[in-house]
């Protein structure tokens, strides 16, 4: 099959064109919660995981400690490791792209590689996502800071809120079960209590240990948790958007 009838391929293109054209949020965030342009490049190259990038940010802007920021962006990032090790398993990729596939393996390539059953195309869509999101996002994450200083106080535009809004927008329709909800809800409570005794960046350590310690306890149901809302694959394997058969 050629790449350009490849399915895996088409839909890492498509992919890469939403994800990074989100890179021009997080340009202008960064630029307008104090750092600079080439600070906001290095942590769109070098860090390349929007979750990540958008913990330190934010907690940079609410006046959070660099070490804050750090554990905010680690924690939000450790998936990532997870994702590697099904993708090295998969791709079992040799020599210097053992590297460059770590470097890329984030949400949206990972999800592109797994949906596929034969090899070749699962490769296909790894590196086609993968790559296509990191050019892309770090394009439009210049575009974003170069064009943020302009914008004035973040708050007049509501850009403050904007990358919460965003990853809250994301996440909710994909909380599928009563325990995964009840578990955000408590979490964010927990957060919004914390907030006004703790550092900024703070706050969201403490939600994850309140999420990790109910999850260590609770009993609840194996098939409870994240799911996509949409299966790009539905129309093949003959399943209904959200899972559903």
């Amino acid at each position: 099959m050629k790449f350009r009838h490849s399915p895996a391929a088409r839909i890492g293109l498509s992919i890469s064109i939403a994800t990074g054209l989100y890179g021009v949020s997080f340009g202008a965030l960064s630029v307008t919660s104090g750092l600079d342009f080439w600070q906001t490049m290095a942590l769109s190259l070098l860090l390349f995981s929007g979750g990540s990038q958008f913990a330190f940010i934010g907690v940079i802007a609410g006046g959070g400690s660099g070490l804050a920021a750090m554990g905010a962006a680690t924690l939000l990032g450790m998936r990532n490791g997870i994702y590697g090790m099904q993708m090295n398993a998969l791709l079992q990729p040799r020599g210097w792209l053992r590297f460059a596939a770590a470097h890329v393996t984030i949400d949206e390539s990972t999800a592109t590689c797994a949906g596929q059953t034969d090899p070749v195309e699962q490769r296909r869509g790894f590196w086609t996502a993968g790559l296509g999101i990191f050019v892309l996002w770090n394009l439009f994450t210049a575009v974003g800071a170069l064009a943020g200083g302009s914008l004035g106080d973040p708050k007049q535009w509501g850009l403050d809120g904007a990358a919460v809004a965003a990853f809250l927008g994301l996440l909710w329709p994909r909380l599928k079960g009563r325990e995964p909800v009840a578990i955000a809800v408590v979490c964010a409570l927990a957060t919004v209590l914390a907030v006004p005794f703790v550092p900024a960046g703070v706050p969201i350590l403490i939600a994850a240990v309140v999420a990790a310690g109910i999850g260590w306890f609770s009993h609840g149901r194996s098939d409870e948790g994240l799911e996509p809302d949409v299966d790009p694959y539905a129309e093949h394997s003959g399943r209904a958007p959200g899972g559903a058969a």
